[in-house]
């Protein structure tokens, strides 16, 4: 069925492995996990987090690929258009637009023979993008 809307079962399955990956690096740093794939009318957060008093939003990219540059790379400005419409809603809705904010970009490299992934954190990756500003 090609053009389906619906990721296949391995798509999901590797997005929800590396989501997790990243959930756990975060803890380990202190993060608080707010909220996992949070969603709304305009799109999905894959994580959302309190690192001390600020909020982070947090994108998780991942790759069975050794470079783990490559899938930070992919939030482009499209991207960081969406996710910060799709933040802003999740701040309004639960009453926290007093908040510093920031979008953080995780990359996850699975690579082939490892047990465990090589993880990159990109910390405030990105401003606000588009006509909302928000402050970190």
């Amino acid at each position: 069925m090609a053009g389906s809307p619906i990721k296949p079962w391995w798509r999901r399955w590797f997005g929800t492995r590396s989501e997790r990956a990243v959930a756990r690096y975060l803890r380990s740093r202190g993060h608080r996990i707010v909220a996992r794939n949070w969603s709304c009318s305009l799109g999905e957060l894959d994580l959302v987090t309190l690192d001390g008093g600020c909020l982070v939003f947090v994108e998780v990219r991942s790759t069975e690929d050794a470079d783990v540059q490559r899938p930070a790379q992919t939030v482009r400005e499209a991207k960081q258009h969406r996710l910060t419409r799709v933040a802003l809603a999740f701040m309004q809705r639960h009453r926290l637009l007093d908040r510093l904010a920031r979008f953080d970009v995780v990359a996850v490299s699975w690579p082939a023979g490892n047990r465990d992934p090589a993880i990159q954190h990109h910390v405030n990756a990105f401003p606000a993008v588009g006509q909302f500003q928000m402050h970190s």
